[in-house]
């Protein structure tokens, strides 16, 4: 796990606020922590633990700048989140930025097998080429059928990774014991993981952490939205470099900008008492009588 930079908390709080809308605050029962969350919990609240929000937003920033670096030269990166809160987000961030991802299951070996799932993704794209040019039209229906089932199977658990055509260069995960398989192959070959923490997980085998509710849909859409503007940073600094012109990428990062769009208008419409509760609104307007206080002294 690499050591943090502080950064200035002007910078941070719209970050917070914007995770205390989603709930991200919200850690798991104090019985079943991990004590080596302990650095990044804020306090306890009738039973539970509260994540402290500043580091999370800390870890928020160094991470888009780790993923920006890694696009610009031309990185790739897989986003996994197989759980049920995490499976669209996961794949609209993926897609909003080109890169990659799993959301159905990890498949063992994925990274430290990768010459056998490579053959298997070739041998999907080569299947979809061969359907789409017509050239099974002249067996029966069953049998197009067949064909047609064994596509859908191979998409379901290598769809999101069949355009990758080497190991990827960083891997972001949500949820860290769910996705331990995930984790354990990534150190094995070197490549460096990025993960929503929660405070029952350990984050030791986590290169950079964001400790994070990760059991709600609103906080790892939002980060992984975060995470999906920055790798669209990084690729239009990549495209930059390869002299193609700002233009270009401008116009390649067009749906990506809609999509980051969407989800700040989500978290700006959400209505605060529902999804924070008067303890965080309390919070919040502690945090702005502190700040008015350091202001007039």
């Amino acid at each position: 796990m690499s050591e943090r930079k502080r950064i200035d908390r002007s910078k941070l709080k719209p970050v917070v606020l914007d995770l205390l809308k989603t709930g991200a605050h919200f850690g798991h029962a104090t019985h079943s922590w991990n004590p080596k969350m302990t650095p990044y919990i804020f306090t306890e609240k009738e039973g539970q633990h509260v994540i402290d929000l500043e580091i999370t937003a800390e870890g928020i920033f160094e991470t888009m700048k780790r993923v920006s670096d890694v696009v610009a030269k031309n990185g790739k990166i897989i986003f996994v989140g197989t759980k049920r809160q995490a499976v669209k987000s996961i794949e609209d961030a993926a897609k909003a930025c080109s890169q990659h991802y799993i959301n159905i299951r990890w498949l063992g070996g994925t990274l430290t097998n990768w010459q056998t799932i490579s053959e298997r993704i070739k041998y999907l794209n080569e299947r979809e080429a061969q359907f789409e040019a017509g050239e099974f039209n002249a067996l029966n229906k069953k049998e197009q059928l067949d064909i047609q089932k064994e596509i859908d199977k191979l998409n379901r658990r290598l769809g999101g990774i069949k355009e990758l055509t080497s190991l990827p260069d960083l891997l972001f995960v949500v949820d860290t014991q769910r996705e331990s398989l995930a984790i354990k192959e990534a150190a094995r070959v070197g490549i460096p993981v990025i993960a929503l923490v929660d405070t029952n997980c350990d984050p030791d085998p986590i290169d950079l952490v964001i400790p994070c509710n990760d059991d709600s849909h609103r906080p790892i859409r939002y980060i992984a939205s975060l995470v999906a503007s920055a790798a669209n940073e990084g690729r239009e600094r990549h495209l930059k470099d390869l002299a193609k012109g700002p233009s270009d990428a401008e116009i390649e990062a067009e749906v990506a900008r809609e999509y980051i769009d969407d989800i700040a208008e989500e978290v700006e419409a959400a209505d605060e008492e529902e999804l924070l509760g008067p303890g965080a609104l309390k919070l919040i307007a502690e945090m702005g009588d502190a700040e008015e206080t350091e202001t007039e002294t």
